[in-house]
């Protein structure tokens, strides 16, 4: 299976899409299709972790004082279903294996293995 989790208003998702090879994957806009319990659960299955999922950018993690917290999984989990900001995107899933947030190495990582 291949797909990609992204935000379409996010220039950051944009530019890295703009740059591999996306033929052949499902693309899924978290802002207008919700992340599914089974779609997180299936993430978390790769990862092994929500917390490697959470954004801690996200505008809303300091405005409702979450950076003054210390969160268990089970509750980062309900909030990036309750929330598609604090999801760390984009996420691809590409057989088996999970590529999450956009920092140079994930990005690179994707683009080697997309684009050869």
């Amino acid at each position: 299976m291949r797909k990609v989790y992204y935000l379409s208003t996010c220039d950051t998702c944009k530019r890295i899409m703009n740059s591999l090879n996306l033929e052949g994957f499902v693309k899924q806009d978290i802002k207008t299709e919700k992340i599914t319990k089974d779609q997180i659960e299936e993430m978390y299955a790769l990862a092994k972790s929500y917390e490697s999922m959470f954004s801690k950018v996200a505008r809303k993690y300091r405005s409702m004082g979450l950076n003054e917290r210390q969160l268990t999984e089970d509750e980062i989990k309900s909030y990036i279903l309750e929330e598609y900001t604090f999801l760390k995107r984009p996420v691809f899933i590409i057989d088996g294996q999970i590529f999450i947030g956009n920092s140079k190495k994930v990005v690179a990582e994707l683009q080697a293995l997309l684009n050869g």
